[in-house]
């Protein structure tokens, strides 16, 4: 899939795309940093983070949000409608910690004011927040309006702010929700990355300039910011389509260069056009070939013929005869004076493709042998033997 321009436009040129140069430079040095340069870093929560595949700075850049909440402004605790969530910009009157009958429950409950109005905020399962809750300390808290009090989903102390994250960043304008694990939350993963974004200018770019210029697409490092903390949806949009565009890229430059290392360093040998017994054989068979089968062979006979390895795919449904047209390769292949094998991933399939071939080559003097891991030691000797004099 090669998607349009951002905005419009005609779609990428395949033929260009793979032409395009791969580009492979080194990380920079402050890409590879680990994350425990990071201010919250410990070694327990670097350590959860290597379990998501998060060890540098390079990988927290490229660990993207999966999805991102819009959050309005701020509105005042009088404004409030029972049962919609909202953010307030509030300042704790007292806290305390209300006991429950259930042992893995606490609910913690504060007295918050603002200039239109007070409210009780109410945490479940936050009794560590308790000390931090001393009169005077302003909060922003994003929850709902709910019969008990305002509910928390998520808050920020206004003051002493060890991460260095400014005021809002969980809860205010769009917000990144970034894939976690129960030992690493998003909203730490949210912090760091907020420390780390200023990186990103060191990130190398890949695209050619004048394929950017023609799609619209922003750079590598742009795109990283915007992906983490866009100033719009359209914007996030945009980045995620212009990072996930930068990763088919190099997934496409990168077998087609391995394509061409092949062709050029690869020489195998030009089999002779078919002859009676690939022909005879087919003409045996108790079928017709269907048009596809036929236009298959015909591709694979032209391959034999040159002088480079033959590398191809086939595909069809099941029953759909993959298994004749590979046997007719396999013929063309002793037709020229050498050995064909056909290799299965697991022993019960290989078993089964040695009855078919059995089956399919029952008129003819090839000679068929089945090696697998449960083949006796001295038969696999044995087979191994006649397979190096050329004789299955």
């Amino acid at each position: 899939y090669l998607p349009r321009a951002i905005g419009g436009g005609e779609p990428l040129d395949r033929g260009r795309l793979l032409a395009a140069p791969l580009r492979s430079a080194p990380k920079p040095a402050i890409l590879e940093a680990p994350v425990t340069k990071l201010r919250g870093a410990g070694p327990k929560l670097s350590a959860a983070a290597a379990e998501i595949g998060i060890g540098s700075l390079g990988d927290l850049l490229r660990h993207l949000p999966h999805s991102y909440r819009d959050r309005a402004d701020p509105v005042g605790i009088g404004e409030l409608k029972l049962g919609e969530e909202a953010t307030i910009e509030v300042e704790v009157r007292g806290s305390k910690l209300r006991p429950t009958r259930r042992r893995r429950l606490t609910i913690l409950e504060a007295e918050i004011v603002d200039e239109t109005g007070g409210a009780k905020a109410v945490w479940f399962n936050r009794a560590w927040l308790a000390d931090r809750l001393q009169p005077g300390t302003r909060l922003l808290l994003r929850g709902k309006l709910e019969k008990r009090g305002f509910t928390v989903a998520e808050h920020e102390l206004l003051e002493s702010r060890a991460s260095g994250a400014p005021a809002g960043l969980h809860t205010l304008g769009i917000v990144p929700v970034h894939p976690a694990s129960e030992r690493l939350r998003p909203q730490r993963i949210r912090e760091w990355v907020w420390q780390a974004v200023g990186a990103a200018r060191h990130a190398t770019e890949p695209l050619p300039g004048s394929l950017r210029a023609e799609l619209r697409m922003p750079g590598t490092a742009d795109a990283l910011v915007a992906s983490h903390f866009p100033s719009d949806h359209h914007q996030a949009e945009a980045a995620r389509e212009r990072l996930a565009f930068e990763e088919l890229f190099l997934y496409q430059a990168a077998l087609a260069a391995r394509r061409g290392r092949r062709l050029d360093s690869g020489r195998g040998p030009r089999l002779p056009p078919p002859g009676e017994r690939a022909g005879g054989w087919l003409d045996s068979l108790p079928f017709r070939l269907t048009g596809d089968q036929a236009r298959a062979i015909e591709e694979i006979d032209g391959d034999l013929g040159g002088p480079e390895p033959m590398q191809r795919l086939l595909m069809g449904e099941v029953g759909s005869g993959k298994t004749v047209v590979a046997t007719y390769a396999m013929l063309r292949a002793l037709e020229g004076g050498h050995q064909a094998a056909l290799m299965a991933p697991t022993e019960t399939l290989a078993e089964q493709h040695f009855r078919t071939l059995e089956s399919l080559l029952a008129g003819e003097s090839a000679p068929l042998a089945l090696l697998t891991s449960a083949t006796p030691a001295p038969r696999r000797a044995e087979l191994l033997a006649a397979l190096a004099a050329g004789r299955p």
